[in-house]
């Protein structure tokens, strides 16, 4: 039985804006509602490793391994800095520009997935939300984090298909005045920037 409080307590936790969050808004301002979905998409799956990582036990393995983790961190603070300047360069990948995206669905989902997918904690984040609401049978420990972890998969692909569609409603706009979008492609730049230097202090 799912208990009500594991899905407010998900709710919570996937509405909070985070690098996912920015990314499938950035998608949606800068090239529409299509690209928003796959976004959304993208985010939503790459959850799927860190969830199996954390129903397995490779999460504390990650945890207690610094140059694993450390590696994984770094790979995720270059991809955020990559995304940053996507935003500024002009024709970049999440820059906002009154074309419509070129880029293939599976392009953009690829973009989205990885940025779950590089990020270490992620996994161990897992391990902290799910034990907690299980009940308590080891048999069916695996199971329940599972259930679980779809469950919060299912919010996160709900919530980011309305950040991402609400952000392209919004899209027309920003579209008539050059200089809204030149700044905000600098602060989604500047937000990318910050979610790098807070990886980059994260400790296993």
């Amino acid at each position: 039985m799912i208990s009500a409080q594991f899905l407010l307590t998900a709710l919570v936790v996937v509405i909070a804006p985070g690098t996912g969050v920015i990314f499938t808004i950035a998608m949606g301002l800068g090239r529409g509602p299509k690209a928003a979905l796959w976004s959304a998409i993208g985010c939503t799956l790459g959850i799927l490793p860190a969830l199996l990582a954390a129903s397995l036990g490779l999460a504390a393995v990650m945890h207690t391994s610094a140059l694993l983790f450390n590696t994984m961190k770094f790979a995720g603070v270059l991809y955020l800095l990559y995304l940053a300047w996507q935003s500024v360069k002009e024709g970049g990948s999440l820059s906002v520009r009154a074309e419509t995206d070129a880029s293939s669905g599976w392009t953009i989902c690829r973009r989205a997935a990885l940025i779950n997918i590089l990020n270490p904690k992620l996994s161990v984040f897992f391990l902290a939300l799910l034990p907690p609401f299980l009940s308590g049978t080891p048999a069916t420990a695996t199971s329940e984090m599972l259930l679980l972890g779809g469950i919060f998969m299912a919010l996160t692909f709900v919530v980011f298909v309305f950040y991402g569609f609400f952000a392209a409603r919004a899209r027309d706009m920003l579209l008539s005045s050059e200089r809204a979008m030149r700044w905000l492609n600098r602060g989604f730049s500047a937000v990318f920037v910050l979610l790098a230097g807070r990886l980059a202090m994260e400790k296993a």
